[in-house]
């Protein structure tokens, strides 16, 4: 294949590439770790740390026999009591849960087992649509930048590197 169709290609493919919807990170909860869902992580301190969009992901891995994981409203979260109608809008108990975030809103969780919301297994997070501003279009205060988790967002700078380097050497190879 001459040069110039290569080089066409190439350049295609980056279009292509660039073309593709970004991916939505997902988080481990807690941080990496086969409990990350436990009664010894300040979960506030880590999500405030955390920069979510809708359409990520939490993972929530715990020991199944020792927690759950109850998606609640804002009363059950403060109040540590999901037994209000009403108060619980989604319960997981794998101990390897994925929860999509799948719109800008805060979510709230905690773990129902008795003792265990009270003592800190609970947490809040806050959803961003991804664009500036707040999802009710006020303006918002200076946010963290994006953990390394969020890095899956941005998977195709990584090959678009390649890309470059290869027409680069095509490129060479045709002048």
């Amino acid at each position: 294949m001459p040069p110039s169709q290569l080089l066409a290609v190439a350049l295609v493919s980056v279009l292509l590439l660039l073309r593709q919807p970004a991916r939505a990170a997902e988080y481990a909860v807690g941080g990496d770790g086969i409990n990350g869902w436990d009664t010894g992580t300040n979960y506030a301190t880590w999500a405030q740390a955390q920069s979510f969009v809708a359409g990520d992901a939490l993972l929530f891995n715990y020991v199944k026999s020792q927690h759950n994981v109850y998606e609640v409203t804002e009363a059950a979260y403060r109040s540590c009591d999901p037994t209000p109608a009403g108060s619980v809008l989604a319960t997981y108990d794998t101990g390897f849960d994925r929860v999509v975030l799948p719109e800008a809103k805060t979510y709230w969780f905690i773990c129902e087992v008795p003792n265990h919301c009270v003592g800190g297994m609970k947490l809040a997070v806050n959803v961003s649509n991804g664009a500036a501003g707040a999802p009710d279009g006020s303006p918002t205060i200076d946010v963290p930048p994006p953990s390394p988790s969020a890095a899956t967002r941005s998977n195709w700078t990584a090959a678009s590197g390649w890309l470059v380097v290869l027409l680069g050497v095509l490129v060479n190879r045709a002048g």
